[in-house]
């Protein structure tokens, strides 16, 4: 009896113990959303990879919404660790299990998505567009769609739309595709797979050179509000620095300017232009893809920043010949081709080799201090205009506030070299300051599409099937 009775009395001991241990880690309080980014020094931000959220390009991770999470994370003083998938309830999913710390994803605020996740203020509008054949009816309603077949990613707003459209018309039927991206879903309709899909307009802006034989004609729904996404379970405490972030970024311009850096170069569609920029992209670039790779290799460009450069000046045709006596791929002066060491313009090794080389050159006489993109856009507003006019430009910038490290800024002013009245204030002179923007718009234009085109059907990697 003794023997049990003395470690009955460390049993007790023990137990009192454990006790007051599990009351003190039961006191602690939990910490809060913001505490566990601070912790961890870290935000985890899901999107899904597209033209309009998260890609990667010559500079590397941009997009609309990467640039707006790292600016979010930079404000918190940690890093940003990005995750992706296309899975649309995967990324419902994540959030609510705290996977990630908000969905930054081009989501679309509904009502069916407010009942499982907490959305920030909007910080961009888009419509939701119907895109068709050409050959394919035009649609008056959603009615008109009976009868075809209708395709949208599974767990969209679009297969939302389509939800409550079907409460009016219930012959409307429609596949919902798992794991699917507009510019498959796109595919699907330009193969005559499916007649008929829905697209944000931000999106479908962007990429409607990669389909000329498509359109979207027919507006389902306008000003729909897209935001971040948290855990309506959490606390508000990183939910509402979100929300100061996003209220700020508008209010000083940062979100303008970012809608101005992906979508301002969006010209008017030409669909001549289009159906020859595909026809060219399949006949002539493969040509002179290798070329393209190796010189840009050599002088660290993105060989497709080079590629849309040469179909800016020649359309990728080597013979090519303009009435001021420049010729070849990079349609480069005798000059230029004397500095380079080239003695034939139009073979499209020399002509290619010499015209990164010189781009690497003009690109050097750039500031260091000015960040990319910009820099590179400057460096493409100088091969056309002159580095002196360029810096002119910069100079007018600056004396009327703006700033002369930025490309949004400098492009305004660029036009205005061509007055004399402001001209004459600077050192160079008048020049077509003008056609210095629209030849970077152009080159953009062509180098997102060359981007965006190895991620498209084009890939067969990226195929997806309706059954």
């Amino acid at each position: 009896m003794t023997v049990f009775f003395r470690h009955s009395k460390h049993l007790l001991a023990s137990l009192a113990l454990f006790g007051v241990v599990g009351m003190m880690l039961a006191m602690r309080p939990t910490p809060s959303a913001m505490e566990r980014v601070m912790d961890r020094g870290e935000l985890v931000v899901i999107t899904r990879p597209s033209n309009t959220t998260y890609y990667e390009d010559q500079h590397g991770e941009t997009g609309m919404e990467f640039e707006l999470a790292k600016g979010f994370a930079d404000s918190l003083g940690v890093k940003l660790k990005v995750l992706e998938s296309d899975d649309l309830s995967y990324i419902r999913y994540a959030i609510r299990k705290g996977t990630a710390d908000i969905a930054a994803a081009g989501l679309v605020v509904t009502p069916e998505r407010t009942e499982s996740l907490r959305f920030t203020t909007p910080y961009q509008q888009v419509d939701s567009l119907v895109a068709r054949r050409l050959d394919s009816p035009r649609l008056r309603g959603l009615a008109d769609m009976v009868g075809y077949t209708v395709a949208v990613p599974a767990g969209s707003s679009h297969a939302e739309m389509l939800i409550q459209a079907q409460l009016e018309t219930p012959e409307l039927e429609f596949i919902e595709v798992e794991d699917a991206t507009p510019e498959q879903l796109l595919a699907l309709v330009e193969d005559g797979e499916v007649d008929y899909t829905l697209i944000h307009s931000n999106s479908y802006a962007l990429q409607r050179a990669l389909w000329p034989d498509l359109i979207a004609d027919y507006t389902v729904a306008t000003d729909m509000p897209l935001a971040w996404a948290f855990n309506p379970k959490d606390d508000k405490s990183l939910y509402l620095a979100a929300q100061r972030f996003l209220t700020q970024a508008k209010a000083d311009g940062t979100t303008a300017k970012l809608e101005d850096r992906f979508y301002g170069h969006v010209e008017y569609f030409n669909l001549y232009a289009a159906r020859s920029f595909m026809r060219h992209l399949e006949e002539r670039l493969p040509r002179y893809e290798e070329l393209f790779r190796s010189a840009a290799d050599d002088n660290e460009f993105d060989w497709r920043l080079l590629a849309a450069v040469a179909y800016q000046e020649s359309l990728w045709d080597p013979g090519a010949i303009s009435p001021t006596g420049v010729k070849g791929l990079m349609m480069l002066t005798n000059d230029t081709a004397r500095q380079m060491g080239i003695s034939d313009r139009t073979d499209p090794e020399q002509s290619i080799r010499a015209g990164a080389a010189y781009l690497r050159r003009v690109h050097a006489k750039i500031p260091d201090r000015i960040p990319e993109p910009s820099r590179t856009w400057m460096a493409l507003a100088s091969y056309n205009v002159g580095f002196g006019h360029l810096e002119d430009a910069r100079v007018l910038t600056q004396r009327q506030g703006g700033d002369p490290d930025n490309w949004q800024d400098v492009k305004q002013r660029l036009p205005m070299l061509a007055k004399p009245a402001y001209a004459e204030q600077l050192k160079y002179g008048t020049a077509r300051g003008g056609q210095a923007v629209v030849y970077v718009r152009h080159i953009r234009r062509y180098y997102d599409l060359l981007v965006w085109a190895e991620n498209s059907r084009r890939r067969d990697d990226t195929r997806v099937a309706l059954h």
